[in-house]
């Protein structure tokens, strides 16, 4: 019974999913619009701040004396974010994106990837580790608000054309977005690793597989929602933005809240992550990542897990 019961919520986790990445996109669309700020840009911070909001719980949640979960999670999460969501969006349709993200968002993404693998060479993400990760943070919050910035044509004029009841209604979808995602990938997570413990799976594999796929949805969810309706740069800036605060916000809030310890078998899963984070900068090379890689991606994602749990 206490199983079946399990089962359910995780349903409903993944319902409340669905509604709230509708409503993050929508609200979303409608800022980017009203600002003149580009989808990409909307992508990348508040629906992907969103949307990581399922980490970032999970990991304060486990923050001490869980952290091969939080570490677990933030790198599954990183992995799933490119060969699921990306994946099976490019699946759905040909993602297109500008230029601008090959030059400067993904190798951003790249970046931070290698500073995290930098600052794990001594076996240890230490609280001072955390508070350089959130160093980073905040430089990247400065960058992107600057990138938005200038992509206004006339900020005056827009907001004397702009009723605030648009705003509101916005910002009210989001709000309403982000705490369904909450509340849904909180669901999913809870029931799903109680499912999983009863097969016996450690805790370092729960926050690889189970958790990062269920911390995941919300991206995944959101991501097709927004290709769906057109909105192909708020999908990939999504994801792109999504592995970037994994690292920075809640990898450096989970090392600044409890020492995260290194074991030396991580570092074959930062390859993987720095393997699928490179792979997708290939694919884009076109500007297109067509269903053929939608596809490769989603086959290498399915390989990983299955040898996650060989191994």
């Amino acid at each position: 019974m206490d199983v079946t019961i399990n089962a359910v919520l995780t349903v409903v986790g993944l319902a409340l999913l669905c509604f709230g990445g509708n409503w993050l996109v929508s609200g979303g669309v409608v800022i980017a619009k009203k600002l003149r700020i580009s989808n990409l840009v909307i992508g990348m911070t508040v629906v992907a701040y969103g949307t990581s909001t399922p980490e970032l719980a999970a990991s304060v949640a486990a923050a001490g004396e869980h952290s091969e979960i939080i570490l677990g999670n933030i790198i599954g999460s990183n992995i799933a974010n490119i060969g699921m969501v990306i994946g099976i969006a490019a699946i759905i349709v040909p993602l297109a994106v500008s230029k601008a993200t090959l030059r400067k968002e993904i190798p951003i993404m790249l970046g931070v990837s290698l500073l995290l693998i930098a600052l794990s060479l001594d076996g240890e993400l230490s609280h001072y580790d955390g508070l350089i990760l959130i160093g980073f943070l905040i430089a990247f919050a400065i960058y992107t608000y600057r990138d938005a910035k200038k992509q206004r044509d006339d900020t005056n004029e827009e907001i004397s054309d702009t009723k605030n009841g648009v705003y509101l209604k916005a910002a009210g979808l989001i709000v309403l977005g982000v705490s369904l995602l909450g509340v849904g990938a909180y669901l999913t997570v809870e029931n799903a690793v109680v499912l999983a413990q009863e097969f016996g799976l450690s805790e370092k594999l729960i926050g690889l597989t189970v958790i990062a796929i269920g911390t995941s949805l919300p991206e995944l969810i959101t991501s097709i929602i927004a290709i769906r309706k057109g909105h192909t740069d708020i999908g990939v800036g999504n994801i792109i933005g999504s592995n970037i605060y994994n690292i920075l916000m809640i990898m450096g809030v989970g090392a600044a809240l409890g020492s995260v310890i290194i074991a030396s078998d991580v570092f074959i899963d930062y390859a993987i992550m720095i393997a699928f984070s490179a792979a997708l900068l290939i694919a884009l090379k076109t500007g297109v990542i067509n269903r053929v890689m939608g596809i490769i991606l989603t086959i290498a994602y399915v390989a990983y897990l299955v040898s996650s749990f060989l191994i």
